[in-house]
């Protein structure tokens, strides 16, 4: 804190002191009655002029001009104009304002106006110190240079950005409307294990942590995916989750270690029904939210209506990339091919990875329209069922729109037999050093041993999908509380 905010916050002590001393300590009030909120008093003028009204919010701004003051007071749904004067308030109470900083709480009492420029405003006629604001809030609260303030103090962020709270209003809504869309068709919001005995569902490291009463490590999820399949084992034909999942991956524009997803299963359903899902369900969700199909993000035009474009992951990579699709069928050739395009193709590296970095690279960034790219290689797939034609491939896709990929589907394996070799496979992986490779996971396949129906899955990253339509460039923008390195 520099010099001028020391002295600020001393000042502002001060005046609490002062306040104390007259019996007006403000933190002492325990609840305001108030009876609209700033914009119910803008859009009902025409009903509440000459009327009497409670507000409160923070104070914004304050305008002092000697025996009157004007004063803007923000709540959750936008902010009105406050008028102080003397000979209303009267002598004691216009001397509150004295003591009074911006950022404090102040709930005002008074009569709906309109000034001579026409704006509406609260005359007040009784006015009380709610709580004090003992530090400043900054005059500007934007741009790269205080970027990492605005995540790692967000509570100051949201009380300055009226945009900020917005993407976060938007991003409860289109949950809401996720909630709305899967209800109305039958599926069933349930809630599953945060802690997990194996961590499987998805190619990701978890975080560990230990139970002492049991005496056991858990790892918080990676994925909702196998319990829910569990339930579709046991009888349910239609599920969904919207919860948080973990995974100790890097930090970036696109990745936070804690995230939201939704994760639904719908029995007797392929791929191809999981597909018109999506393109259903985010339809309805822009419309609710957004009331069009269209919009912008970052400067690129986008067109959400259905049906989307189709692609394999294969020929997707043969037309951006110029890789021979056979060549990533096994791990020599796929190696080769990603040191002929300069990227890293180190003995370390999994099949799964390079094709995942070719596609990375030279692939995903020119996916700005809405695409499914579908049909991945059953190598990198443990999970999705063999395309019948084709059993070297996977009935599976991922939706990308704007350049990042915002979930994965596919229809889902339900041969115990063949679910336990790739879980075998994987777990060669896992022993030859891949730390994202599938764990077995011997309770999962005696499920299915007990039958699934065919099975259509889907994950959508919720971050993902407010960041596409709240025109938002980084996924931190769209978690309250992101993840962030100590201060210091």
């Amino acid at each position: 804190m520099s010099e001028e905010e020391h002295e600020l916050v001393r000042q502002r002590r001060l005046k609490l002191a002062h306040l104390r001393e007259r019996g007006r300590d403000p933190f002492a009030v325990t609840r305001f009655e108030r009876t609209h909120l700033a914009q119910e008093v803008s859009a009902g003028y025409c009903e509440l002029e000459g009327q009497r009204v409670r507000v409160a919010g923070r104070l914004m701004s304050l305008r002092v001009h000697g025996k009157a003051a004007f004063g803007d007071l923000a709540d959750i749904s936008g902010s009105i104009q406050v008028y102080f004067k003397l000979d209303t308030l009267g002598a004691q109470q216009y001397a509150l304002l004295d003591e009074v900083d911006i950022g404090d709480f102040l709930g005002v009492e008074g009569t709906v106006f309109t000034t001579r420029t026409g704006e509406i405003t609260v005359a007040a006629e009784r006015l009380e110190m709610l709580a004090k604001s003992l530090r400043p809030l900054p005059a500007k609260w934007h741009g790269l240079r205080d970027v990492e303030t605005r995540y790692r103090q967000r509570y100051v962020d949201l009380a300055v950005n009226s945009e900020v709270r917005r993407v976060f209003v938007v991003r409860s809504h289109v949950i809401r409307e996720i909630r709305h869309f899967l209800d109305f068709r039958g599926f069933l919001e349930v809630e599953t294990p945060m802690m997990q005995p194996i961590p499987g569902g998805a190619a990701a490291r978890p975080f560990i942590t230990h139970h002492n009463a049991l005496d056991i490590d858990f790892y918080l999820r990676i994925a909702p995916e196998l319990y829910l399949k569990r339930l579709i084992v046991g009888g349910f034909e239609k599920v969904y989750e919207i919860n948080r999942v973990f995974r100790n991956e890097g930090v970036s524009s696109r990745h936070n270690p804690e995230f939201t997803m939704l994760e639904a299963y719908q029995a007797y359903a392929d791929y191809n029904d999981m597909m018109r899902l999506v393109e259903e369900l985010i339809e309805h969700v822009a419309g609710e939210v957004l009331g069009e199909m269209s919009l912008t993000y970052q400067g690129k035009e986008i067109n959400l209506s259905p049906p989307w474009q189709r692609m394999s992951l294969l020929d997707a990579i043969g037309e951006y990339a110029g890789v021979d699709p056979q060549r990533l069928m096994e791990c020599a050739s796929a190696r080769q091919a990603s040191r002929e395009l300069g990227l890293p193709a180190g003995e370390e590296l999994h099949l799964s990875t390079l094709i995942n970095n070719i596609f990375e690279a030279r692939v995903e960034p020119r996916l700005i329209q809405p695409t499914f790219v579908i049909d991945y290689p059953t190598a990198i797939s443990p999970l999705a069922k063999r395309k019948p034609d084709n059993p070297e491939l996977t009935e599976r896709f991922e939706p990308f729109v704007a350049g990042q990929e915002l979930g994965n589907a596919f229809t889902e394996l339900n041969d115990p037999l063949d679910q336990r070799r790739r879980f075998e496979e994987q777990a060669r992986e896992r022993a030859a050093g891949d730390e994202e490779a599938h764990p077995m996971d011997e309770d999962y396949v005696r499920a299915l041993e007990y039958g699934m129906p065919p099975t259509g899955g889907l994950g959508i990253g919720i971050d993902r999908l407010v960041m596409l339509l709240t025109d938002s460039a980084s996924i931190r923008d769209v978690i309250l509380f992101p993840h962030m390195r100590p201060e210091g």
